[in-house]
């Protein structure tokens, strides 16, 4: 064994060890080991940072910001309506959010697929009575599944395809991981649909996803063309139903109606006051068609003098107002004053704000708490002229299990309130440094925009077929379809870079060198001749399920995409060993990485439902290892078939 050998052999079990000890972030291992492979010589100085401009770093970076695209649009939250059924047993329920995981992940993101159905798989544990680890950890298993099916799917796959690339052969493209991915994919979401799901742990005691404040009273406008147009208030609070929420009360004609009778009909033009949870009012307005009654933008110098006559106006309305009120209950007309008056004469300026809808593309939403001596107590959003003034808008109010039904823009702010509003980030700062509020997380809410969702699909599909169809590289065409997103405002330019999982990146840009000094000092085959004479003994096949096992037990204890650049050499090394085709060796090592299944740390996504499930450790392989011998079992048989040795 030659000294470089011996010193990258070093080196690279001291990685291991780092990525298994768990101490270290996984970036920061890999950038120390890329550094002492520079240190003692084994990778050129100047090839040190080669992997950041490597296809599969480029083309990871690009689909992560393609799949935030998709998410802050709507779209993904419009497939989820379609595919996810209403009324349906727990098993009929699990498939159907495990494979549209799976199908989600095939082109997007899988972490980005886990997180938006994670607030689904919860509202159907809740419906079904079931532990909310019992859909959790399928839904998280069926993401991971559907991350082998194409090029984009999975880090892993790119490594794979670019190592393949770099041995002087054509990378693999976007459809050639499908026929095992496909079949692997469809077997364990059966596997998991079946009963799979009955062998989580029941764990109920889960630890809350993050912080709750409760219902919001909000108000939403039903425009032309909306579904809730000609439907009973009866009709619609079904639909609210199963998003938990309810109507409060509605402004039609000028005047607020409080408990209106569900027989009314609802018309364009009308305003609903409805009570829901933050989480599901995206669902809310997809599904219905509505929208954020304050959900403008910051109106200018002229927009602030019709906001002032529309006050003025609206004086004449109170008195009448007034009597309607005094129908409603005691309670009701305590939390309803004068400031009713301040509703908005819609028939006057009907829709004034239509050219003002837009949503600004900064802009953010973030709660504020309303501290005790705050300057925001007692005082409204009209008061403020915060839309005006200090272009934040006002889009939901949480009271501590108190309602006030008065317009949401003329409801007087009381200490402890939760303020949902809209806004740009030194907007909201500023703000809150001014009356003593204070800024909150930072809400992952999506405003669903019909034309933008469109949009996104139909950027990442181009990306898609142009990659598909060979017009283009991968990284080519995702960058693109960056540039695309970014001029076409899908993605803001100022989420592009929130949107790559820098960590990721850098890991994946550290390795690759690391992986190629594998190669050119001889270790990889070293390694490979050792391994594969000793336990495979020049059997081809034995060799090609020992590379998958030793790589499906890498992925569970070490991240996916690491476990796939360390073994990329040395399949490949195995098959120049044994005189086969490296292909097959390769694709074993795709569908090994993308294994994870056993461990709450091999995969970022079964690291996600550990809190929200209540999970423990040892609770994963119950599930994890059938779905895992079942891969290993059906794959195998396919690899040879459509990968011949």
């Amino acid at each position: 064994m030659q000294t470089d050998q011996i010193l990258i052999l070093a080196i690279l079990a001291a990685t291991v060890a780092m990525f298994l000890w768990g101490r270290w972030r996984h970036d920061l291992v890999a950038g120390a080991a890329l550094m002492a492979c520079v240190g003692v010589g084994v990778v050129a100085p100047d090839q040190a940072f080669a992997g950041f401009g490597h296809p599969a770093v480029i083309t990871v970076a690009c689909v992560l910001v393609l799949s935030r695209g998709l998410q802050t649009s709507g779209a993904v939250d419009a497939l989820a309506r379609v595919a996810l059924p209403d009324k349906a047993g727990p098993m009929l329920s699990i498939a159907a959010l495990t494979l549209l995981a799976a199908v989600l992940s095939g082109f997007m993101n899988n972490v980005g697929a886990l997180a938006l159905l994670m607030p689904v798989a919860l509202q159907i544990a809740r419906k079904r009575k079931l532990a909310p680890g019992q859909v959790l950890m399928p839904l998280a298993f069926g993401s991971i599944l559907g991350g082998m099916t194409t090029l984009i799917g999975t880090p892993p796959n790119l490594i794979v395809s670019g190592f393949r690339a770099s041995n002087g052969q054509a990378p693999f493209s976007m459809f050639d991981f499908s026929p095992v991915g496909v079949a692997v994919a469809a077997a364990g979401v059966l596997l998991i649909a079946i009963g799979g799901w009955k062998l989580v742990p029941v764990r109920r005691e889960a630890a809350a996803a993050g912080f709750d404040p409760g219902a919001y009273l909000t108000e939403v406008r039903v425009p032309e063309g909306s579904r809730a147009v000609g439907k009973t208030l009866a009709e619609i609070e079904q639909s609210l139903d199963k998003h938990e929420a309810q109507v409060l009360g509605m402004v039609q004609s000028e005047f607020r109606v409080h408990a209106p009778h569900p027989s009314r009909v609802v018309r364009a033009g009308d305003v609903l006051v409805i009570e829901a949870d933050a989480d599901t009012l995206s669902d809310l307005l997809s599904g219905l068609g509505l929208k954020l009654e304050e959900d403008v933008r910051p109106s200018d110098d002229a927009a602030r003098q019709s906001e002032t006559d529309e006050r003025d106006e609206a004086a004449a309305v109170a008195t009448l107002a007034e009597v309607l009120h005094g129908r409603a209950s005691t309670d009701r007309n305590d939390a309803s004053d004068t400031n009713d008056g301040d509703d908005r004469a819609d028939s006057g300026e009907k829709r004034k704000d239509d050219d003002r809808r837009t949503p600004h593309a900064d802009i953010i939403l973030q709660e504020i708490a309303v501290l005790p001596g705050s300057g925001l107590a007692g005082r409204s959003a009209t008061e403020l002229d915060l839309r005006t003034r200090y272009s934040i808008n006002v889009l939901a109010i949480s009271r501590a299990g108190r309602r006030s039904l008065a317009r949401l823009r003329s409801q007087p702010f009381q200490e402890g309130d939760l303020l949902l509003v809209q806004g740009t980030q030194d907007a909201i700062s500023g703000f809150s440094a001014q009356f003593g509020g204070v800024p909150l997380a930072e809400r992952a809410l999506r405003i669903p925009d019909r034309r933008k969702a469109i949009t996104a699909t139909l950027v990442l599909a181009l990306a898609i077929a142009a990659t598909a169809f060979g017009v283009l590289p991968a990284a080519v065409a995702f960058a693109l379809g960056v540039v695309a997103s970014m001029a076409l405002r899908t993605v803001p330019p100022r989420e592009v870079y929130e949107a790559v999982d820098w960590p990721v990146i850098v890991l994946l840009a550290a390795l690759i060198p690391v992986a190629g000094a594998m190669e050119s000092t001889g270790t990889a085959d070293l390694l490979a001749r050792g391994l594969f004479d000793s336990v495979a003994q020049g059997q081809p096949v034995l060799g090609l399920v020992l590379v998958m096992v030793v790589t499906m037990t890498l992925s569970d204890l070490m991240n996916n995409a690491a476990t796939a650049a360390v073994m990329c050499p040395i399949a490949v090394g195995a098959a120049n060993t044994l005189g086969v085709n490296a292909d097959p060796y390769l694709m074993a090592v795709a569908v090994g990485a993308s294994c994870a299944f056993l461990t709450p740390i091999g995969h970022q996504n079964n690291t996600l439902i550990l809190g929200p499930g209540g999970f423990r450790f040892g609770d994963y392989w119950r599930l994890g290892l059938p779905v895992q011998l079942l891969v290993l079992a059906v794959s195998i048989p396919l690899l040879l078939r459509f990968w011949p040795l």
